[in-house]
């Protein structure tokens, strides 16, 4: 410090801090050869407490508030210097300010996964992470476990530290709860307040207090919630031979509905499940009798069932088409039911496959049938 700060110092009678900061626990006063007048005003702003050390022993410590030094507000570091009548002129002193703030959102997380044994899925690794707050709740023992000549203390110093404590914490109660892991995700809170509280005494070593722990996620190797996800899959599905017969059913119902007859995919698919469900059923039956014969030699070997030949269904007969003429023009092709709708009279003309000639409608026996079912015209009024 120069001549300048030594003239300057000799006028300054105010001690005070205006932390700017956002991550500093603990700041040193500075002043030249850290002296301090008599009857200097010490101003502690809220959310601060203020610290005197005298030759590496901590004596007063003053809560928010404007004090004038003198002997009767500093009695332990009078004490120390040995003012026994009193003393009027400049001391030797360090003065810390803490901040008692509440440092939120400070980050954990996991370096390294951690292995753990859960009763279902057996051994899994584990990454989690999450925040914590922390304040000063003992400035005098903060000052002598870990600021001691630290001229400014900030929140990462410290933070390193408790992060390794939160890990240590974590490893040890998610081990100890007995949680299934696929139940801790509805266990967060309990379970972040059960770590606080086992690191609260090593942190309230510290003189620092841990006001709040939360985690945010737990996870588990991607082919793990691979792997489980599949699995949640099939307990949506529930009952696989129920579904497929509810599937089979359904493709009927759509195939019946079909004028065009045939096979739908609908169909193919339902029938292909039911018949999927038959074989897993047959293999289970075959293996259960396996089973039960290595148990009970004595019992005879299945035999297999007599395979009896099945006769191929007969070929879908051929739908007919028709062809009408009117007016010059041809019109078609028709199925049977649909000549009627657009103009089938007794007089005509009309022609399918495997007729030589176009012939009246009142001259093939086919049609004839489908003109006798036309009711007749109305009455005439």
């Amino acid at each position: 410090m120069g001549l300048f700060d030594k003239i300057r110092a000799e006028f300054i009678d105010i001690i005070e801090w205006l932390d700017n900061t956002n991550d500093t626990i603990a700041y040193r006063f500075e002043r030249f050869q850290n002296e301090i007048k008599m009857g200097a005003k010490l101003i502690v702003r809220p959310g601060q407490k203020a610290v005197f050390v005298n030759e590496g022993q901590v004596a007063d410590a003053f809560e928010p508030g404007t004090y004038e030094l003198t002997t009767r507000n500093l009695p332990i570091l009078s004490t120390l210097q040995g003012w026994k009548y009193g003393f009027n002129s400049p001391f030797k002193a360090e003065v810390y300010f803490f901040s008692t703030r509440i440092f939120t959102n400070l980050k954990w997380g996991t370096a390294n996964p951690i292995l753990v044994r859960d009763a279902e899925l057996g051994p899994v690794r584990l990454r989690a992470f999450g925040s914590y707050n922390i304040r000063v709740a003992d400035p005098t023992q903060l000052l002598q476990e870990l600021v001691s000549t630290d001229g400014l203390f900030q929140v990462e110093e410290i933070s390193d530290q408790i992060r390794n404590m939160i890990m240590t914490s974590f490893a040890h109660s998610v081990g100890g709860s007995q949680i299934p892991l696929l139940d801790l995700a509805s266990r967060y809170g309990e379970l972040g307040d059960r770590i606080r509280q086992t690191m609260l005494e090593e942190v309230q070593r510290f003189g620092l207090d841990l006001t709040q722990l939360l985690i945010e996620n737990i996870s588990l190797p991607p082919e793990v919630e691979e792997a489980l996800d599949k699995r949640a899959s099939m307990g949506i599905l529930g009952n696989m031979q129920q579904y497929a017969q509810f599937q089979a059913a359904n493709a009927i119902e759509a195939s019946a509905n079909n004028p065009n007859g045939g096979g739908t995919p609908a169909l193919d698919f339902g029938v292909g499940i039911a018949m999927g469900q038959q074989l897993m059923g047959a293999f289970a039956q075959q293996n259960l009798q396996t089973i039960q014969t290595m148990q009970n030699p004595q019992m005879p070997a299945p035999q297999p069932a007599q395979q009896q030949p099945i006769a191929p269904p007969p070929p879908p007969m051929p739908a007919v088409q028709w062809f009408i003429s009117r007016g010059g023009q041809n019109f078609g092709p028709f199925s049977p039911e649909q000549l009627l709708q657009n103009g089938l009279t007794a007089e005509t003309y009309a022609w399918r496959s495997g007729m030589a000639n176009w012939q009246r409608a009142q001259d093939i026996p086919e049609l004839t049938m489908i003109l006798n079912s036309a009711p007749p015209p109305p009455p005439a009024l």
